[in-house]
């Protein structure tokens, strides 16, 4: 005891308390400073005023961009510290680098009042999410619903018959109602999938009739015989309109998720009212699946020579991806012109890895054959050992 009586000893004791009190201090002033993430009063920004974000000259400063979303941008501490399966004590909420490139249509989707409703604004953040804002930001607002939602129908009727029109939000398309969306395809002019709503019509019919030896028209049971009966249970259709093909996989007890955009029609919500699952992404986002799951994926027209070669080579590799080994890329109608198929597109799908199991060529003539298109349908299969 007598050791820390003396005087060098007694001072360098003083010091050590000195600087234990220092920290303490210190650790507990930024602990009742900074934001914590169990509180529930708002970080500023989120109570702000859109009229209190000073606007800056510059697009890429925080200072531009509306307060919602610098609220769920903001990183996010942990509320019990270090976590080893984020190897950090912190969370940033992803969302899409574009949404900064585009602050006046960001502003207008991220403005709303918190705990309130949403805009109607569909359409802007549909045209957000094309321009690259994927994924979009979350809002803290309730989304605009029917004002009389109706059930749906039960399965398995639902697979085949037009939802009551209460079901849908109509606010953002040119038709109000399915009677509408059913008769469109008399009209002049262009909307994607113009037909498709009419389940009485093509829909009918699409891949169900036995394919034919040679030419671009494949069936699913044509598909399905090509791997052992069972082997195919999951999958994705890219671009899947109304989701026609994933309700003729659900009648084989197969379960396909078809992503759609609501491009002047309520895709999704059709597709929901069916009973399959829809996915509200665009073509140019990561698929949201796991290396080698999926048992099958597939995609009718919208993988076409309309995409940036580059961005359709990324795609491609995304398909061998998710495929499991000895999974299926069923890539029906690609349409491209001319030498396009054996200078560009050819070469690019032979690139991927994949093994052909069919490959068809036919003329594409409902814009006339004086353009010289032509339909690709390809049955590629991923090998059951590495490519490489």
């Amino acid at each position: 005891m007598d050791q820390f009586l003396k005087p060098g000893s007694l001072s360098k004791t003083l010091l050590f308390l000195f600087l234990l009190f220092s920290t303490n201090l210190l650790t507990f002033f930024i602990s009742t400073t900074l934001y914590s993430p169990c509180s529930l009063n708002l970080p500023p920004a989120a109570d702000a005023e859109e009229d209190d974000v000073q606007v800056s000259d510059d697009p890429q400063t925080t200072s531009d961009l509306p307060p919602e979303f610098l609220a769920f941008t903001s990183a996010q501490l942990l509320p019990f510290g270090y976590n080893s399966n984020f190897d950090s004590d912190t969370i940033f909420p992803p969302v899409g680098r574009p949404c900064t490139l585009f602050p006046d249509e960001l502003r207008g989707f991220m403005s709303y009042k918190v705990n309130g409703s949403c805009p109607d604004d569909e359409l802007l953040a549909q045209k957000l999410l094309l321009r690259g804002c994927e994924p979009l930001p979350r809002r803290r607002c309730h989304p605009v619903a029917p004002p009389e939602f109706a059930e749906p129908y039960p399965l398995p009727a639902s697979l085949w018959a037009s939802p009551p029109d209460s079901s849908v939000v109509w606010t953002s398309y040119t038709c109000k109602n399915y009677t509408c969306l059913i008769h469109r395809k008399k009209n002049k002019g262009f909307d994607d999938c113009k037909d498709c709503f009419d389940l009485e019509g093509r829909e009918k019919t699409r891949w169900a009739q036995p394919g034919t030896s040679t030419g671009p028209d494949f069936s699913i049971d044509d598909v399905l015989a090509v791997k052992s009966p069972g082997t195919i249970r999951i999958g994705l259709d890219i671009g899947g309109g109304v989701a026609t093909f994933a309700v003729r996989m659900r009648e084989r007890n197969i379960t396909i998720i078809t992503t759609s955009m609501n491009l002047n029609g309520p895709f999704n919500s059709f597709i929901a009212s069916r009973g399959v699952v829809p996915m509200y992404i665009s073509i140019s986002q990561r698929l949201p699946f796991f290396d080698n799951t999926l048992d099958i994926v597939h995609s009718m027209h919208v993988l076409s020579n309309w995409i940036p070669t580059t961005l359709l080579h990324f795609l491609f590799f995304d398909v061998y991806r998710v495929l499991r080994p000895g999974g299926l890329f069923w890539l029906d109608h690609f349409f491209c012109v001319g030498d396009q198929l054996e200078e560009v597109y050819a070469p690019l799908i032979n690139s991927i890895g994949f093994e052909k199991v069919k490959w068809e060529v036919g003329p594409k003539l409902d814009r006339g054959p004086e353009l010289r298109e032509m339909y690709l349908s390809a049955l590629l299969e991923k090998p059951l050992k590495n490519s490489w």
